[in-house]
């Protein structure tokens, strides 16, 4: 190996997005990277509807590339990874029919329970494996032929996010597997769409496209595209295009089997495995199974995670409060701990109109202490998501008959190190947090894989693990943590 060779990574995520330029020394097997340009990513409210502004992420994407001209390198590649089960609609000439509507809109609201009693939620889990949340791509479908929108009777190919601005870019309508497995519509026993599932519902099946494998090439800059930014054309690399599949590639595991905690807006928690676990446990515990890079599989749970304080500080904002994240970590060190407990998966947080009050009635609805301040209740937030953290875990390794001696901590959220370190006070087992960029990063290595710098996935995870050291947070106050525990679990029952 010699050389070093220059790739560029869009990591989009529900809040921001980000253009990461990575340079792999291969003689040294060093990656480091660059941020070139963030963007914030706010969803759109026209009419009753909640969509994502596309075409300004569109926009984004090429103002990346466009400061990428200026670094004086020759990128050899490029990939796209985002959030999962939102998608965009295309014509039979290509054009895009609206903008995607946003997982969290209503238009879903009492889909899931509509499906599950037309099929069966047992069925449904037994052919896709999947997670049972209300925004999956499904329910979303479901819900605009329900209604009859004239977006489906018009519709002849059905793009995810990644797919759908990389169509804009090349030309070329390609779906990527890890993405097309979160859609609740993939089987994965089959390896395929679930046409018998779609059809049930009267969901046309000619809308998707046979997905490629992550790693693929999935074209290149069109003609146009490269005019209009002056730059030469650049192949472009279906990654893991979910960015859960992106980050667990890049998790610095030295072991085969490994747990794992993404920490971001969402909290994605599993372990790798190679094969789905379809098991009526998995199905009581709402586990999901998910494609991931290189022929592996997730077996995972989403959390709420930090979209709890992120609303809150949003919240916050609109009254005129100035607090920062790091403001709001140091308050919540100020206040006093396990005063009271929430349940991070609650559905009433899943989209409410005033975060923090929400919290409050929680906590009076359970009989508990309603907090007052702003560190009250950010420190409730993190001790609840360090408590179910633990429960998840648990049930991870009942489903995977498989104990961990440590958690890998992964994504933006690791920044946080007071909910890092009462993270492994919950687990009571060292959290070996690192790297902040896991999606961006998993994406660079699957681009280096595909153009044959790095032999595979064990190699890629060895240099993001000596590229990006870990920062060890190990349990204390264990007996402490294990008595709050005991109380989370009983609130959470109730």
């Amino acid at each position: 190996m010699s050389g070093q060779a220059a790739a560029l990574a869009f990591d989009l995520g529900a809040g921001s997005g980000r253009a990461i330029v990575g340079r792999l020394d291969k003689q040294q097997e060093r990656l480091t990277v660059e941020e070139i340009h963030r963007f914030s990513n706010d969803p759109v409210k026209a009419g009753n509807y909640l969509h994502w502004d596309i075409l300004r992420l569109l926009h984004e994407i090429k103002q990346g590339i466009l400061k990428s001209k200026h670094l004086e390198i020759e990128l050899e590649s490029m990939g796209i990874d985002s959030w999962a089960v939102d998608f965009g609609l295309l014509s039979r000439s290509g054009e895009l029919l609206g903008n995607p509507y946003h997982y969290r809109d209503h238009q879903t609201d009492g889909i899931m329970e509509e499906v599950a009693g037309r099929v069966g939620k047992n069925e449904i889990f037994a052919r896709t494996g999947l997670q049972f949340l209300p925004f999956n791509t499904i329910y979303q479908l479901y819900a605009l032929k329900k209604r009859s929108s004239p977006l489906l009777e018009k519709a002849a190919a059905l793009l995810m996010i990644p797919d759908l601005l990389r169509y804009f870019l090349t030309g070329e309508m390609i779906t990527e597997y890890t993405n097309a497995t979160t859609t609740q519509l993939w089987n994965p026993t089959t390896g395929s769409w679930d046409t018998e599932l779609m059809e049930r519902l009267d969901l046309s099946v000619n809308l998707l496209l046979p997905p490629v494998a992550a790693g693929s090439k999935a074209g290149s800059l069109s003609k146009d595209v490269s005019q209009e930014l002056g730059i030469d054309s650049i192949p472009i690399i279906a990654v893991g295009e979910h960015d859960t599949a992106s980050a667990v590639a890049a998790v610095p595991a030295t072991e085969e089997k490994f747990a794992y905690l993404i920490s971001g807006t969402w909290s994605l928690m599993g372990t790798e495995l190679s094969s789905p676990v379809l098991n009526d446990q998995a199905l009581a515990w709402n586990f999901t199974n998910e494609g991931g890079v290189y022929g592996t599989n997730r077996l995972l749970k989403n959390i709420m995670g930090l979209w709890l304080i992120q609303e809150c500080k949003r919240t916050w904002d609109k009254e005129g409060k100035d607090l920062s994240f790091e403001k709001l970590v140091e308050l919540a060190k100020e206040a006093d701990p396990f005063q009271s407990f929430i349940d991070p998966d609650h559905p009433s947080f899943l989209n409410p109109d005033h975060m923090p009050d929400q919290i409050r009635q929680f906590c009076r609805d359970t009989g508990q202490y309603v907090p007052q301040t702003e560190g009250e209740i950010a420190r409730i937030i993190f001790e609840s998501l360090a408590l179910k953290y633990r429960t998840i875990l648990e049930q991870i390794e009942q489903l995977s008959a498989h104990s961990f001696k440590n958690l890998y901590m992964v994504g933006g959220g690791i920044q946080n190190q007071l909910l890092c370190q009462f993270t492994a006070n919950a687990v009571r087992r060292e959290v070996l947090a690192g790297p902040v960029e896991a999606s961006a990063l998993g994406n660079l290595v699957v681009q280096y894989i595909s153009l044959g710098h790095i032999a595979d996935l064990k190699q890629a995870r060895r240099i993001i693990r000596t590229s990006f050291p870990a920062r060890i947070y190990r349990p204390v106050d264990t007996e402490i943590w294990l008595k709050a525990y005991e109380a989370f679990q009983r609130i959470i029952t109730l």
